[in-house]
């Protein structure tokens, strides 16, 4: 046996707003939206990851998601556009990333981490 997909589901009161928030944020594409339940995704490749956790790391809260990006400068920019100020960070952490954590319009808590070059 072999897993082909993990997919995290963010509860909403709204799923096709929010997915309409993080296509913007995060440059993702809405390719099926059944009302009740919106995807998102886009051409990259996918990596099949899992993580169990007691906390998030340097005595966070654990995220309900987190999120690697290539252009961390420009997530910042376009969370700041709309008002939206992490709740940690932007710090480098010891393990080699650099992170910040916000909460999205329905309050889930995102980890957004970019790799220390």
């Amino acid at each position: 046996m072999s897993v082909i997909r993990i997919v995290p589901n963010l509860p909403a009161t709204d799923p096709v707003t929010l997915a309409r928030f993080y296509a913007e944020v995060f440059d993702l594409d809405v390719p099926m939206d059944m009302g009740w339940i919106a995807f998102l995704q886009n051409d990259q490749s996918h990596q099949i990851e899992l993580h169990t956790a007691s906390e998030g790391g340097s005595g966070t809260d654990i995220p309900v998601i987190s999120i690697e990006v290539d252009d961390f400068a420009a997530t910042l920019d376009r969370l700041n556009a709309r008002q939206i100020t992490p709740s940690y960070g932007p710090v480098d952490e010891p393990w080699g990333i650099r992170r910040f954590y916000f909460s999205d319009p329905e309050g889930n808590l995102v980890n957004v981490v970019t790799h220390i070059n």
